[in-house]
């Protein structure tokens, strides 16, 4: 090695609290992976979508089903129908609450449900 040679940097060489990249990543800025998948979908989304289309249509369970969860998501919920009492006063909410976990016993509304519904009620006080 030579005498006037810098020795190599060991360890962390930047102060604590600061990094090499203080602005860190732009916000929305995409890998290159990313962007040349975009491209290809760009290029061929129409072929691709069509041929997925013509196999569903020819009898293809899983093109179908694939097209389907992308049309017709499951839904996460219902309309609940409950014949609540107004709630003016703290016994108000009590019987709402009974009513609601009554309706969760008559097999009306499912466990998920009713805690939904409980927690509704229970914000209003």
């Amino acid at each position: 090695m030579a005498e006037n040679a810098a020795p190599k940097q060991r360890g962390k060489p930047f102060e604590k609290g600061r990094s090499g990249n203080p602005k860190g990543k732009p916000p929305g800025a995409r890998n290159k992976a990313s962007l040349m998948l975009d491209h290809m979908l760009r290029e061929d989304a129409a072929e691709v979508l069509t041929a997925v289309l013509e196999k569903a249509k020819a009898g293809d369970i899983q093109a179908a089903r694939l097209l389907l969860d992308r049309l017709m998501p499951v839904r996460k919920g219902r309309a609940v129908n409950i014949d609540l009492p107004r709630i003016e006063k703290a016994e108000d909410l009590l019987t709402a609450l009974s009513t609601t976990i009554e309706a969760m016993g008559r097999g009306e509304l499912t466990p998920e449900e009713t805690g939904m519904s409980i927690g509704t009620i229970n914000a209003l006080f």
